[in-house]
């Protein structure tokens, strides 16, 4: 049953509809808790998809992290909409589900959607927030702070618990998808790059690869042979910047204790570029974040399905490739190509 709320978010009245005339028998949702906002609570949902034994692989797709990246919740909410469509004619997608599970978490900072901020209600920044830092140089402030919650990129307090969108992320993820004997994340952001980038762990180290790193960069050439003409950039976060705090460094590491293979990625979709074909939109603080033209926004809500389609089926079939990934050979095409 979907949770009313008398605060309007278009996004968030978009799942709630979605959930509301969806077909029961294809689509399950629940709400992972409920944030104060005014005089109301904001309802932060799980939608799941396919088959619910926790022995088959699964995929999750994130979105809404940074209340300010509107277009990753549109983005994932889409490709939802377009699955749930097919389910009704298509009978490889019907099948399909039989294999794998989908969960989709569209909108984890439902406050700061609607206070138009990258933080949450507490002025958080929940991509700074988990129990882990960096031991090496991390960018000032960007890196990650605990200096006032009044500048942007505010850890929280030191010692304190989680804040509770990053909780609720955190329990979902190890309950529901660690259990997966293979699985995948794809966390939707904006706001950096003229490039469509996809990360991977780790965010607070230049220095020390991911023990799967071998698997990631077997998946990057799928993608890449499967889809040679597309502009993504695939790397390690590192490369970029280091930062205190990442959620998915800290779910990364507890994931190395269960044995499964757990691959959390980031898509940061290059929101520059909008801005460079349409320099007037910075003269309003979403339009850093998001195609603010409706045929640019189209055409995002287009693009990136290739992107998602690809991980539902590399997931589906991963027992096809990842024995194929797990050699000598792999890994070091892998650290040569990212940690030379």
């Amino acid at each position: 049953m979907a949770y009313s709320t008398s605060i309007e978010i278009p996004e968030l009245q978009q799942i709630e509809t979605l959930i509301k005339w969806s077909d029961k028998k294809h689509l399950s949702s629940r709400v992972l808790g409920h944030i104060p906002c005014q005089n109301d609570l904001l309802p932060i949902y799980a939608l799941t998809l396919g088959n619910q034994v926790q022995d088959v692989p699964c995929v999750t797709f994130v979105a809404g992290v940074h209340g300010l990246e509107r277009i990753g919740t549109q983005v994932v909410v889409s490709f939802m909409e377009g699955l749930l469509e097919r389910l009704d004619w298509d009978q490889v997608a019907v099948d399909l589900l039989q294999r794998v599970r989908i969960h989709i978490l569209p909108l984890i900072n439902p406050v700061g959607m609607y206070n138009n901020t990258r933080s949450n209600g507490q002025g958080v920044d929940l991509m700074r927030n988990a129990p882990i830092d960096s031991h090496e140089k991390t960018i000032w402030l960007g890196g990650g702070h605990r200096i006032s919650p009044l500048l942007p990129w505010y850890r929280g307090k030191a010692g304190k618990p989680m804040q509770p969108e990053a909780q609720a992320l955190c329990d979902f993820i190890i309950r529901e998808v660690f259990p997966a004997p293979f699985s995948i994340v794809l966390d939707c952001h904006s706001g950096f790059g003229f490039r469509n980038q996809i990360w991977f762990p780790y965010a607070r180290s230049k220095l020390e690869p991911i023990k799967h790193i071998s698997e990631i960069y077997y998946l990057r050439k799928l993608f890449m042979h499967a889809y040679p003409h597309q502009e993504y950039l695939f790397e390690p976060q590192s490369q970029h910047y280091l930062v205190h705090g990442d959620l998915w460094d800290f779910l990364y590491l507890q994931s190395l204790e269960r044995g499964n293979i757990f691959l959390p990625l980031t898509l940061e979709m290059g929101s520059w570029r909008w801005v460079r074909k349409n320099p007037l939109q910075i003269r309003q603080l979403l339009g850093l974040f998001h195609p603010m033209k409706p045929h640019r926004l189209r055409r995002v809500l287009r693009s990136h399905l290739i992107l998602l389609d690809f991980l539902l089926h590399a997931t589906l079939s991963y027992q096809n490739w990842i024995h194929k990934s797990q050699t000598p050979e792999m890994e070091k095409l892998a650290l040569s190509l990212w940690y030379p």
